[in-house]
């Protein structure tokens, strides 16, 4: 996707002057093996409520982007083995899902099974579809590991309160860096979809892939989604002469894995997941306490530590004319978004259900309600069409706002400015709730502080009832036409109604036709410049402000040097995202990239774009660094923000890269850098001079990053962290590597030394003797010039 695919290609096309100038051959750098690349998160959902807000949304998103849609379709050109799919083409991941995916490939007659890396971590979708996909970071080192389903879902339980509850049951296992593969007669009663939406959760619940293998629901599915009857009895017949090939009706036969967990399906209740975090678990029945216990409760994953008596404080204020009042846990937006859940067009439909049957009863979402509908897949917008029900979603704000990922990596776009303004000046805890797949704090919207994920139907529920301080069960979702009580209960669909419909309305020319024209549909992809076309060097412009010429590979190093008198930059605490690492959203103004762009010439606020958007450009990346609004660094005595203080002064500012000290670590806790799989996170703060991070526990694609860019990732010995050892921040940190390249080896125990006189013991996170060599090299870029350009 084009968010970790832009600066993955700025690398490449940097690499290609390297290799130009040591007077070798640029096309030596070039893919070895098919690379498409998805243009899906460029948009931002700034039209809503609009039966154009499609066109200009994607209007907007050209006019915002342009340099970059052009540097890709250069891409396109000067890469061999490199397709690039237009804006509007939907998610990366349902594209691969429903029309890019072999399964098994036939080259000249050689057939082998089907895998992708991907630079997304939801790569792991395609499981669902027995392809073997994670998202890259590095050679791992991976343990088996398989989880049992029996059973099947009750009526009236959906597919994402399945994937909440999966999530929550193996991140408490701990799966991170494994495989996760599911078997069971449950597995069988699962449409590939759903087990799509599992997959696609893979890098919550912290596995390296959710796998399923392929039965005869694949084959279906494959049927479904317009590959030939000819393809499909091809990738059955050799999968079956492989042993590759599951009927679910023959019996068990014992696999050996690590670890065995049980599911049953009928034990799947309604719920959702938050306020901060995606294994949050809570049940729809109990959510209505757990809100009033987070807002109890001091700040934390679960916590807003709200005074009792200003908790049920209400803010009345005027929007567009009319009279309007937001409280404590109001939803301001509601998304239907992301790969998660649009691949699985049964929650799609259940949405479109909920809607149509609160428009028959006389309920209507408050306007000031931010609402959208971004699908990932192009095809959803046609069996909505064909099934009426988008009619029902438009009437109650759920337009079809963009096809790719926007609310769901935090381009939700503005809230109306009477509604921010009555959040900031009240302090209001305001609620965004989403069918998303992440909610860490920041990432939705700054003004949400509660994020939730849901099933689209609840999305849409959720909407309608205003806030999530209510129980469906009890309290009425609101009044209808004729003034009686609605629950929950009267809109809700059941799950012969959405198969109904599901099975007259998603029909397999909706998906042949739309994939066999999407790369030429797109008018402004078509008429879009392409600076050089098919030269092999990229024509960097100075002045840019999207794409530059990035500093990684100036004056190679053959190694990092030592970490001597070191001073930390941040001392963290646990579950630090690459969201609070590399920020996403927008660009707000007042910021130190804001003030980058005015300088350079960005004086438009409109035009800042997101940090996300401009990832080709190391300047933005920098600046960009530990920037979430919401990161908490124990160094600034409680105060949130992306600040820090500088030890020797005190000062509340980073300054040792200006004053030439180009060292500094981080500290931090548990699951550091789980999330998303941005080369940004690693990046950044190899570019603010950070050498080493030490945790307690590693993520396993944010681990790898960091060692492709050059810093030490070291863990802290189990049992300790830095509050256990003293360690406040305010230390200056020596990290005592072997001197001699051959000293250091794969997971070695590394003293670290304080100038205070703490010493203890950390294990080298360098995992593989591969990670060895790129850490020799000074990164992995330095690595593979110096292997492709030979000896100089």
């Amino acid at each position: 996707m084009d968010n970790t695919g832009v600066p993955a290609i700025v690398d490449l096309a940097a690499m290609r002057d390297v290799m130009a100038k040591l007077g070798c051959d640029p096309y030596q750098i070039n893919p070895l093996i098919p690379v498409d690349v998805v243009i899906d998160h460029a948009v931002r959902v700034d039209v809503v409520r609009s039966h154009d807000a499609l066109d200009k949304n994607m209007e907007l998103e050209f006019d915002r982007n342009r340099e970059r849609f052009g540097f890709l379709k250069w891409a396109s050109t000067a890469f061999h083995r490199m397709q690039v799919f237009p804006p509007g083409s939907g998610t990366v991941h349902q594209v691969n899902l429903e029309y890019l995916a072999r399964v098994v490939f036939n080259a000249d007659g050689i057939m082998y099974p089907d895998s992708v890396v991907g630079t997304d971590s939801h790569t792991t979708m395609i499981n669902s579809l027995g392809v073997a996909g994670w998202g890259v970071g590095g050679i791992e080192a991976i343990v088996a590991m398989l989880g049992q389903l029996s059973g099947m879902l009750r009526d009236g339980v959906t597919t994402t309160d399945l994937v909440l509850t999966i999530t929550q049951m193996l991140r408490k296992h701990g799966v991170v860096g494994k495989f996760v593969e599911f078997y069971g007669v449950g597995v069988g009663e699962l449409s590939l979809p759903t087990r799509a939406t599992i997959a696609n959760m893979s890098p919550e619940y912290g596995a390296t892939m959710g796998f399923f293998p392929v039965d005869h629901v694949t084959l279906d599915y494959l049927k479904l989604t317009g590959r030939s009857n000819e393809t499909v009895s091809l990738i059955e017949a050799y999968l079956r002469a492989n042993n590759m090939f599951v009927e679910r009706h023959e019996p068990h036969t014992e696999r050996v894995y690590s670890s065995y967990l049980e599911l049953n399906l009928t034990d799947v209740e309604p719920c959702i997941s938050g306020p901060k975090r995606p294994h949050d678990r809570v049940p729809l029945k109990e959510m209505k306490l757990d809100w009033h216990a987070c807002l109890d409760s001091r700040v934390g994953f679960k916590g807003f530590a709200v005074p009792r008596e200003y908790q049920d404080k209400v803010v009345k204020f005027d929007f567009q004319g009319q009279p309007a009042e937001i409280k404590h846990g109001s939803v301001v937006l509601a998304a239907i978004c992301s790969s998660t859940n649009t691949s699985n067009p049964s929650v799609i439909v259940g949405a479109g259900l909920v809607a149509k049957k609160a428009c028959e009863l006389g309920l209507e979402v408050k306007p000031w309600v931010k609402t959208s509908l971004t699908p990932g897949s192009a095809v959803a917008r046609e069996y909505l069409k064909h099934s009426h029900l988008q009619d029902y979603l438009n009437q109650q704000g759920f337009h079809l706002a963009a096809s790719g990922c926007a609310t769901c990596v935090g381009n939700s776009g503005d809230l109306d400015g009477s509604v921010s303004a009555a959040i900031t000046e009240n302090d209001i805890v305001a609620v965004a709730v989403l069918s998303a797949n992440r909610n860490f704090e920041g990432r939705v919207h700054p003004l949400t502080r509660a994020n939730y994920l849901a099933s689209p139907p609840l999305v849409v529920a959720y909407a309608l009832a205003g806030t999530v301080d209510i129980d469906f069960e009890k309290e009425p979702i609101g009044h209808g036409k004729d003034g009686s009580e609605v629950y929950l209960r009267d809109i809700w669909p059941t799950n012969e109604e959405i198969e109904q419909v599901v099975k007259s309305s998603v029909l397999p020319h909706m998906f042949t036709q739309t994939y066999e024209s999407i790369k030429r549909c797109n008018q402004r992809w078509n008429e879009l410049r392409v600076p050089g076309e098919a030269a092999a060097l990229y024509p960097w412009d100075p002045s840019s402000t999207d794409i530059r010429k990035p500093p990684y590979l100036e004056g190679m190093a053959i190694r990092p040097p030592s970490v001597r008198d070191a001073y930390c930059l941040l001392n963290l605490g646990d579950s630090v995202t690459t969201d609070h690492i590399s920020y996403s959203g927008s660009i707000t103004p007042g910021s130190a990239a804001a003030e980058y762009l005015r300088a350079a010439g960005v004086a438009d606020r409109e035009r800042l774009g997101s940090y996300g958007g401009r990832r080709g450009n190391d300047e933005v990346v920098v600046r960009g660094a530990f920037a979430n609004a919401r990161i908490v660094n124990k160094l600034m005595n409680g105060k949130v923000g992306p600040k820090t203080v500088h030890v020797p002064t005190g000062e509340e500012l980073c300054k040792y890269k200006s004053e030439g000290h180009n060292m500094v670590i981080v500290i931090a806790g548990a699951e550091y850098g789980s999330g998303s799989s941005r080369d940004s996170a690693a990046k950044g703060p190899m570019l603010l001079g950070v050498k080493a991070v030490i945790a307690k526990s590693f993520e396993r694609i944010h681990r790898s990053n960091l060692v492709g860019m050059g810093i030490i990732p070291l863990c802290f010995k189990p049992g300790e962290d830095a509050d256990s050892l003293g360690l406040t921040g305010h230390e200056r940190y020596t990290i005592h590597l072997p001197t001699s390249i051959g000293g250091i080896h794969p997971g070695q125990d590394v003293a670290v030394t304080t100038d205070n006189g703490t010493c203890f013991t950390c294990t080298l996170r360098l995992d593989t003797e591969l990670e060895l060599a790129y850490f020799n090299h000074g990164a992995i870029l330095p690595y593979i010039i110096r292997n492709l350009a030979g000896p100089q």
